[in-house]
């Protein structure tokens, strides 16, 4: 684990965040120490994918930075490289979404952009469920509950469906310039208080999440050790839990800390639980 850096967050860019200025998002870095931090914003969502949706039309609306303001992150963020290159290794990057039915668009999109970056995160925040269609996991649980009511009272098998998802994933081209690190690996875990879920994965889905960190380990992949899920009010535990971290590192998978942050008062969050992994 590498210290002093934050290799996740976000920006004014995101529809879903506070709308804090990144470069004071940056300032909150220095001053804390940081070395390195990752900006990755939310990429767009393909257009198409809005129909796609069986749930509330905010998750598409509000789920990532339009695809207009693209020009001016980018720019942005290369203003901020230069500005703070004495102070801070700033990172450019997305957080790109990972949906089947639209792997040409993320990988056209990778390829118009992707020379420009220096990071990134792929991360499954939609999932199918009820009528075939696309629903947020991480929306509300009002959302949850309409997507997945038939599996709610089986949550192990939930839990199979979002690992067979990161599965799809991280083994799908996305062209040379895809991201390396998968984000936020139980964020299914997001309502766990609420629905009274199983706190950990049974040994069914144990044997996926093997077989995805011998993926992960062979593609020389990173996993993004998140502690946004610990400050969720039905969630109350970094993302993956505490015994998926330990076993990633037995099978010596990288783990990047990353605070998630939506806003200035984030940045940093739960930096100190990185002694856990370094321990």
């Amino acid at each position: 684990m590498v210290p002093n850096q934050d290799g996740y967050t976000h920006t004014e860019f995101c529809q879903h965040g506070s709308g804090d200025d990144v470069e004071l998002m940056i300032r909150k870095a220095i001053k804390l120490g940081f070395k390195s931090y990752s900006v990755t914003e939310h990429a767009p969502l393909p257009p198409a994918f809005r129909a796609e949706l069986g749930g509330a039309l905010d998750t598409f609306d509000t789920g990532a930075m339009a695809l207009t303001d693209v020009p001016a992150y980018l720019q942005k963020i290369h203003s901020l490289q230069h500005k703070y290159r004495h102070d801070l290794k700033i990172n450019l990057g997305f957080e790109f979404d990972f949906l089947p039915t639209h792997i040409d668009w993320t990988r056209d999109f990778l390829e118009e952009y992707g020379a420009e970056l220096n990071d990134g995160i792929l991360s499954v925040h939609f999932m199918k469920g009820t009528n075939a269609k696309f629903y947020g996991v991480d929306y509300t649980p009002t959302e949850f509950q309409a997507g997945f009511r038939q599996e709610t009272a089986d949550a192990q098998s939930i839990y199979g469906h979002y690992l067979d998802a990161l599965q799809q994933a991280v083994t799908t081209d996305l062209g040379p310039h895809a991201p390396k690190r998968l984000g936020h690996m139980t964020l299914i875990k997001k309502f766990q208080d609420y629905f009274q879920m199983p706190l950990v994965f049974d040994e069914h889905n144990m044997r996926k999440v093997r077989v995805l960190f011998n993926q992960l380990k062979r593609t020389n992949w990173a996993l993004d050790f998140n502690v946004s899920g610990l400050y969720k009010p039905w969630c109350n535990e970094v993302y993956p839990y505490p015994e998926l971290i330990k076993l990633a590192q037995s099978f010596g998978i990288p783990l990047i800390y990353g605070s998630d942050a939506h806003s200035i008062a984030e940045v940093g969050h739960g930096h100190h639980l990185i002694d856990f992994l370094n321990a």
